[in-house]
């Protein structure tokens, strides 16, 4: 049975033995197939992975010696079951694919979850959609494929997975806001916009806990944290949510939601906040 994990430092075992090769160009090819397992991934395609526009001649011939390698890996992981390595890691359609059942594959666990927790949020099934949302975040163990080194095309999956993982974790803030946990999420949300300075929707979230647990200085004090943080980095004002949100707790008023402030729901602070931290 082929366990992999990626949502932190990159694994991939059958039985209790990793398969998971030491050497950069290899490890890369099999992340990649791993993050695309039972999917087929081009030849070209990996080999963009590991050589960008930069091919060497000997492309194809030491991308076939990656696989060799792996397949050696694979019959050593193999050694008392009787699956042979190249029906594990199989030549298809012009590429490879690493056959690994979804349940065994972090990624896909992680995805499923998020799914079915966004579809009862959506639904204002709160409770469920906290359960499911914080199962889905409890898959990571840090950033994805930490110890991998990443080409373009590793690059926009791992992307992908981060900003998934943010609208989780986003959702799952919101449930447990609309649960009343309000005093529960404020160690959480401190954190979270430490870490994220200029992210409106955690800003947001922090001042709604605090203000609904009796904190409206400590609400508003967060308000001008993030104004200072975007004026000085970015020579913008809070988002029209954000300034709304804030006048509500000027005034005393009473609101169902932070998000109630902003149907649209930009985040344009947040994609801007995650470009300057890339740089």
């Amino acid at each position: 049975m082929t366990d992999i994990m990626v949502l932190g430092s990159f694994t991939a075992t059958c039985g209790q033995s990793s398969f998971v090769p030491t050497a950069a160009k290899p490890r890369q090819v099999l992340a990649l197939l791993a993050l695309q397992a039972d999917r087929v991934v081009t030849a070209p395609t990996l080999m963009e992975e590991i050589w960008g526009e930069e091919l060497p001649r000997s492309a194809a011939t030491t991308l076939q010696t990656y696989i060799l390698q792996l397949r050696r890996k694979l019959s050593a992981a193999l050694e008392c079951d009787a699956v042979e390595a190249k029906d594990v890691l199989v030549t298809l359609h012009g590429g490879y694919l690493l056959r690994a059942r979804p349940e065994r594959v972090d990624a896909q666990q992680f995805e499923r979850m998020a799914a079915s927790g966004g579809r009862a949020f959506e639904a204002g099934d709160d409770r469920t959609a906290s359960q499911l949302l914080g199962q889905a975040l409890g898959l990571w163990r840090g950033p994805a494929l930490m110890d991998v080194k990443v080409g373009r095309v590793l690059q926009l999956d791992v992307v992908r997975l981060e900003e998934q993982r943010m609208t989780v974790l986003e959702r799952r803030i919101d449930a447990d806001l609309r649960l009343g946990r309000h005093g529960e999420l404020v160690p959480e949300l401190s954190v979270l916009a430490a870490r994220h300075p200029m992210h409106e929707t955690f800003c947001a979230q922090l001042m709604t806990a605090l203000y609904r647990s009796g904190g409206v200085c400590r609400a508003l004090d967060a308000y001008q944290r993030l104004r200072s943080a975007l004026v000085k980095e970015l020579g913008l004002e809070p988002s029209q949510r954000l300034q709304r949100l804030h006048q509500a707790m000027l005034s005393g008023e009473e609101f169902a939601d932070h998000r109630s402030f902003d149907t649209a729901h930009s985040r344009t602070a947040a994609r801007l906040t995650n470009r300057t931290t890339a740089a």
